[in-house]
């Protein structure tokens, strides 16, 4: 196992693997799973910084990849379980979700709420084009504003 770990560290290490690293972790986190892509961003543009405008986009392309992902997981699990009770409070999320409409994926970048957030949307069968664009412009904006702020708001927070 620690060999497992070791690889595949080496596999994401930043400096070598730069562009490709942020990308695969962009995605991930993007998924219903618990992680974070910004510190990758942030140490890539840290290590390198005329790859800030590359890192934000490739960032914002994986993140917004996994996010259609998650779209389309939500679509199965909504077609594999037709009927479902939704207790009070699940019912006026949904009917918010559904009022709003894919505008609503712009919300995506939240911590915690935007990958379910994603999964609803496909749920309800909300467009999925349309979603897509509205979780971009959103993730973009994440990456855009928290390297921005790393980098030169808060520049003498953070030494390589």
């Amino acid at each position: 196992m620690e060999t497992w770990l070791e690889s595949l560290l080496a596999v994401l290490a930043l400096p070598k693997f730069g562009l490709s690293t942020v990308f695969v972790v962009a995605f991930i986190s993007a998924t219903l799973l618990p992680f974070g892509s910004e510190p990758a961003v942030f140490g890539l543009v840290k290590l390198d910084p005329q790859l800030f405008w590359p890192a934000v986009l490739v960032a914002t392309a994986g993140n917004t990849l996994g996010g259609a992902v998650t779209w389309w997981m939500g679509y199965g699990a909504e077609r594999a379980y037709e009927r479902v009770k939704h207790k009070p409070a699940e019912a006026r999320v949904l009917k918010w979700l559904e009022r709003f409409g894919p505008p609503a994926c712009l919300l995506s970048w939240l911590p915690v709420i935007g990958d379910p957030l994603c999964a609803v949307a496909g749920w309800l069968r909300l467009p999925f084009w349309p979603c897509v664009l509205y979780m971009a412009i959103g993730k973009f904006a994440r990456y855009l504003t928290m390297t921005a702020l790393l980098l030169w708001v808060m520049p003498g927070q953070f030494h390589p």
